[in-house]
């Protein structure tokens, strides 16, 4: 049980990883990875959700030797968490995606690329060698810019794509408004450096307000009526995250099928954005690869359940008919243990990781996945568990507002 790395002193928890990457970034920066959507109920509540529960430890049992591995897209990833896809991580460390997977690399953990990052999914690929990694994809109106990127991801080994579902358009973030958010020279979105020679391309990528944006909002404003309706139109000109990532034409009739037919055979099909068991029964119905519970980090949809709460219903549907994974919240490998023991089958984590890259790069990335690990490995010992499979809704109570417990 003890650890094969050296304490670093200075930062022993991810609470005090928060503290150290907040000194470090920038105030732009801090707020666009913080930031939840509007108060940030949601953001908050992802957190506040694991504290409703308290593990049911057992005792007397060898646990001498603990496996923390689980199976994930061929390979064995060293504890039932992955690195979800953020982007822009430049902002964070000049290393950025580059560190993140040599991290994941190094530690046996699977890697999620954003679309949007500042790397290119080919460089990310080679630092990640035989490590497992996925794409996370926005579902572009225009498809043949996803049909290129798909495809590009597939020639570079990437095992999966998780479609983005819940950003039909995107939630209200005051900091980012306020501060009027831009991507700062020299960084550019990498995946998308086609559009680049364009002179709209380069204001958008350059950090000065583009004129397809303002365009955009005044066709918008023109066509409200009366009745505060709009007429959507689509996106043109150079790809940038707020004109191009929400698309409120997606739907399940035609897009899903679309997409398993530009990955299938080579790369999985995942969605990520789930949070009801309604949607994951269609998930099922429309032969999903798997899905991922979660609300974007509570920067969507504010008000809206939080994601540990609403895994249970959704594993009642789905579990033994496709994967589960759940994001959002996750701070301490407690929380993991107790994600699992509702029925995930695996975690996800951002920010944290995001604080670990802003601390020390590559170091600091380690260091995060090492804090979790640890924490999880300790947890299943003290709960007295060996295998992540043995992990149930047995060493679970649920706590009320009177504070009193429950078996599950």
């Amino acid at each position: 049980m003890a650890s094969q790395e050296p304490h670093n002193l200075n930062c022993l928890t991810i609470s005090e990883l928060e503290q150290h990457a907040a000194v470090r970034m920038d105030k732009q920066t801090r707020d666009y990875y913080n930031e939840g959507a509007d108060s940030g109920s949601t953001l908050l509540e992802n957190s506040q959700a694991y504290t409703k529960y308290r593990i049911r430890p057992r005792v007397l049992r060898d646990i001498s030797s603990i496996d923390t591995s689980v199976p994930l897209f061929g390979a064995r990833n060293s504890i039932p968490l992955g690195v979800a896809p953020t982007a822009m991580q430049c902002l964070a460390h000049p290393d950025g995606e580059m560190a993140t997977a040599r991290a994941c690399r190094k530690a046996g953990i699977v890697m999620g690329l954003s679309s949007f990052a500042t790397t290119t999914l080919e460089d990310v690929a080679e630092a990640s060698g035989d490590n497992p990694r996925i794409l996370q994809l926005y579902l572009f109106e225009e498809r043949e810019h996803s049909r290129k990127l798909i495809q590009r991801a597939k020639e570079a080994g990437y095992k999966a794509v998780f479609l983005t579902v819940d950003t039909p358009v995107l939630g209200r973030r005051n900091m980012e408004i306020r501060n009027e958010f831009k991507l700062p020279k020299p960084y550019t979105i990498a995946n998308f450096t086609e559009d680049s020679d364009s002179a709209a391309a380069k204001t958008v990528m350059e950090g000065t307000p583009s004129t397809t944006d303002d365009q955009k909002e005044k066709t918008s404003s023109s066509s409200s009526n009366n009745n505060n309706s709009r007429t959507h139109t689509p996106p043109k000109g150079p790809i940038s995250f707020h004109t191009h990532a929400p698309n409120p034409t997606l739907n399940w009739s035609t897009d899903i099928a679309w997409l398993k037919e530009q990955c299938h055979p080579e790369m999985q099909v995942w969605i990520k954005g789930i949070a009801t068991a309604e949607d994951a029964l269609l998930a099922i119905h429309h032969g999903l690869d798997g899905l991922v519970v979660s609300n974007h980090g509570g920067r969507q949809l504010n008000g809206a359940i939080a994601t540990l709460d609403a895994l249970p219903e959704i594993v009642a549907v789905a579990k033994g008919k496709l994967p589960v994974h759940v994001d959002g919240g996750i701070r301490h490998g407690t929380d993991i243990f107790k994600a699992l023991a509702l029925g995930a089958d695996f975690v996800w984590v951002g920010r944290p990781v995001l604080w670990g890259l802003a601390y020390r790069g590559q170091e600091g990335m380690e260091l995060c996945l090492r804090l979790l690990g640890e924490e999880f490995l300790r947890c299943m010992g003290l709960a007295g568990t060996i295998k992540v499979e043995d992990i149930s809704k047995d060493y679970l109570v649920k706590v009320d507002k009177g504070g009193f417990v429950s078996r599950l």
